[in-house]
């Protein structure tokens, strides 16, 4: 039983690249679907799409790969977690990395990113950062 779907999947993300993997797998949430759309319309994944095995939903995703066979994720992390939840305004998620990264942010309008969070005037759970 995961207790964090959200650390789960970015862990198996993070190991797939590290071991160069062309796909990997990710259990289902509505959380981790919206998730994986702001990775792909930034270009960190190449894409992905929901399989449905026996009544049971899985993510399968695609990883980026630059020309030389480095991965494009530099770093993926997870920033609130079950045990501390981080809030932040929309002032705090302006930038991140100087506008290299992302940040994914849980907001009351959905999980957007940071730049559109910032655009729309909301802040939120910070979820996590990749650059």
């Amino acid at each position: 039983m995961v207790n964090d779907l959200i650390a789960d999947s970015l862990t198996r993300i993070r190991n797939a690249s590290m071991r160069r993997l062309e796909v990997t797998t990710l259990l289902y949430s509505k959380m981790i679907e919206a998730i994986m759309k702001i990775f792909q319309e930034k270009g960190y994944i190449e894409s992905y799409k929901v399989v449905e095995n026996d009544g049971k939903k899985s993510i399968n995703v695609v990883l980026k790969y630059d020309d030389n066979g480095h991965t494009v994720i530099n770093e993926i992390k997870r920033i609130s977690k079950p045990g501390r939840r981080v809030y932040k305004g929309k002032e705090d998620i302006k930038r991140f990395k100087n506008g290299y990264g992302t940040i994914v942010v849980s907001t009351s309008q959905g999980v957007l990113a940071n730049d559109e969070a910032y655009k729309r005037g909301i802040g939120g759970e910070v979820l996590c950062s990749i650059w």
